[in-house]
């Protein structure tokens, strides 16, 4: 097998293929979490124990740090979710000098005996133990071997495990984003200051944080989490996770896998920042390479992994496509996995019942959502997404017959979706025709998949939403105790799509807010999930074991937040495939101004408003063969629009623009 440096060298021959241009340099650089070199050092020392001299020479790389006296040990801080394979030279050893590494994510587990959790979820929260470096050393460099790469962590803990030695040059070599030399260069940023919240830079870093969480999450083929799981006191990173690579899994300490759902999520902030599909279409195209081919049912999971039975999850795999060929157009691939994508679709057809219209969930397994089987709310929904997105790729396939078939099909479920699941006592969508719990996940997914039949309903369902909330964000009821990132992710959305751009920014400072800046995170990347209370204990009862180690601190399911403040705040949405139409409607929030862009394959996409209290100042650049609708925020409905000097009459808050450069002003009238 290739080295992992070969590896690296083929992706990076790869994505050089699929560049197209840079995102322009600006204020917002300095907010990149992203590392400038693949090679990272640790930026501080967080604390010695016992006999350890010359420690600080470890940060500038200027000499030896020394420990003395066996569990004498050192904790160096990287500043930021790292990843990789650790490096360093042994300066001075004896005959039986030893050492053993610690890994965590969080700082509550820094200690000399254990790392975090990786492999498995145990209530001792040791599972994976320290990794061993055992007498007789050489002096020289010394590198971790491949299989026991730790995919995500910020602190490395060093322990003396026999007699004194010196060190030196500790380093990490980043194994994500393989096919990338330059971790920093961004296809898409983001820019606002946030006059509502004490750190005015708060939504540049959480858009930035987003954006780097997926690039941790993005990997080389050979470096998933072993299945079956390694025996206790050990880990192992070294599993095959689909049919290519670089590819993009849920989380960067674990569980590296594909999970088609988390790609909900991930995607689209992969698009709007590094505009990387290379890792969604690898990891799309291992999930129809495992298709079940007597019913057409996908995997939840990828490998080696690969778990069954969840019909949501096989819906994602199936909206993923699109997303893909949205962003990308790629037809040829298209057309390689078209025969499985019908049968899958197919599938799913095939479980809607013909009394109620509505699809009998079977496949269980989930998010971690309690109670989801039966005619359910929220994997309605996502079926519906699934026919409408289908009908889209149908078109692109030339299948007008098919593509007109799902959308009467998809017609046909929202009429009984409404039918079936609103409560208009409660103003929200009900979980199932038997209960009047109303889920978190059903109700932002109808809101932002257009289940709702009327304004007035979407607006009463993000009014309703808001009766889950505590200081930290919205605690679901089909996991309690629990704030998931991943639903508040389509949440964050719900409210921007029903209008309510100031709830959603309450929101967003509320939960990601505290995932961005608690100090039992990296602050850099963002947290799978976390209890009512902000602590570390997520899905405690509900299948990991009660290990707040296991928890993930880099999970791509988390990140809503950066395609939302691109899609909503600043505006700017690809409407058609690669771009090829676009929409431009900022939602303001109260903000003074947004700036930001992405690309596609046709070009850059750019943008750029400010406000007053009478005038919206709008820039928007796009590809010339592209043709865009210009939504007038709300508040300057009414006022006089001039575009590129000239005055114009708006179809409401509406206007059609051709591609290319275009200045809007918008005045209010006296």
């Amino acid at each position: 097998m290739p080295s992992l440096q070969m590896r690296l060298t083929f992706a990076l021959i790869s994505f050089a293929e699929s560049v197209v241009c840079l995102a322009p340099s600006g204020p917002w650089d300095a907010f990149n979490y992203a590392p400038n070199s693949r090679v990272v050092y640790p930026a501080s020392i967080h604390s010695t124990v016992g006999a350890v001299t010359g420690a600080d020479a470890l940060l500038d790389n200027t000499g030896s740090a020394t420990l003395s006296g066996n569990g004498s040990w050192l904790t160096l801080d990287f500043g930021k979710e790292v990843g990789g394979l650790i490096s360093l030279n042994f300066d001075a050893v004896s005959s039986t000098s030893s050492l053993a590494l610690s890994f965590t994510e969080s700082p509550m587990f820094i200690r000399s005996f254990a790392s975090d959790d990786s492999s498995f979820p145990d209530a001792s929260t040791t599972y994976d133990a320290v990794f061993p470096i055992p007498a007789p050393l050489s002096t020289g460099l010394w590198t971790q071997p491949e299989f026991s790469l730790r995919g995500g962590f910020r602190y490395l803990s060093i322990v003396l495990t026999g007699a004194q030695l010196a060190i030196s040059n500790v380093s990490c070599a980043i194994s994500f984003m393989p096919h990338v030399d330059n971790l920093r260069a961004y296809a898409g940023y983001f820019y606002a200051k946030d006059p509502f919240y004490h750190d005015p830079d708060f939504l540049t870093k959480v858009w930035m944080a987003g954006a780097y969480t997926v690039q941790t999450n993005t990997v080389p083929l050979d470096t998933g989490r072993m299945v079956p799981f390694e025996s206790a006191g050990h880990w192992a990173n070294n599993a095959t996770l689909g049919v290519a690579g670089p590819i993009i899994v849920d989380g960067a300490k674990r569980d590296r896998a594909v999970w088609p759902g988390d790609m909900g999520i991930a995607v689209p902030t992969q698009f709007v920042s590094t505009n990387d599909l290379i890792p969604t279409r690898n990891a799309i195209s291992t999930m129809f390479a495992h298709i079940n081919p007597k019913t057409g049912a996908l995997p939840e999971s990828g490998p080696p992994l690969s778990q069954l039975n969840s019909d949501t999850y096989h819906c994602w795999t199936l909206i993923g496509t699109h997303n893909y060929y949205l962003y990308s157009g790629d037809r040829v691939w298209l057309q390689t996995i078209w025969t499985n994508y019908t049968k899958a679709v197919a599938f799913l057809e095939a479980k809607v019942n013909s009394t109620n219209g509505l699809m009998n969930v079977t496949g269980l397994r989930d998010w971690a959502r309690q109670g989801g089987g039966g005619f359910n709310a929220e994997g309605n929904a996502i079926l519906y997404r699934v026919l409408l997105t289908s009908a889209e790729l149908g078109e692109a396939m030339a299948l007008p017959d098919l593509r007109d078939a799902w959308l009467a099909n998809a017609t046909a479920l929202k009429t009984a979706y409404n039918r079936a699941f609103w409560v208009p006592s409660l103003g929200m969508y009900r979980d199932n025709m038997t209960t009047t719990l109303t889920p978190q996940d059903a109700n932002s997914l109808a809101i932002l998949f257009n289940l709702t039949q009327t304004k007035e309903q979407a607006a009463l369902i993000s009014t309703g939403l808001e009766k889950n909330w505590n200081e930290l964000g919205p605690v679901a009821p089909k996991l309690p105790d629990t704030i998931s990132p991943f639903i508040s992710s389509f949440e964050l959305q719900a409210h921007f799509v029903a209008g309510n751009a100031t709830r959603a920014m309450d929101l967003l400072h509320r939960e990601w807010g505290y995932m961005l800046s608690t100090n039992l995170s990296v602050q850099s990347t963002l947290l799978e999930g976390f209890t009512a209370n902000g602590s570390l204990g997520y899905r405690a009862n509900v299948g990991y074991n009660h290990d707040a180690a296991y928890t993930s601190h880099a999970h791509g399911w988390s990140t809503g937040p950066t395609s939302a403040l691109t899609i909503y705040v600043l505006g700017l949405s690809v409407t058609g495939v690669q771009g090829s139409t676009w929409q431009i409607a900022p939602q303001t929030a109260g903000l003074p101004g947004a700036e930001g862009g992405f690309e596609t394959s046709l070009g850059r996409f750019d943008a750029a408003w400010t406000t007053t209290e009478t005038t919206f100042a709008l820039t928007v650049n796009t590809p010339t063969a592209t043709e865009g609708l210009f939504l007038l925020p709300v508040e300057f409905e009414g006022s006089s629009v001039k575009v590129d000097g000239k005055k114009v009459a708006l179809d409401g808050r509406s206007l059609v623009l051709s591609g290319g450069e275009h200045g809007i002003v918008a005045t209010v009238r006296r």
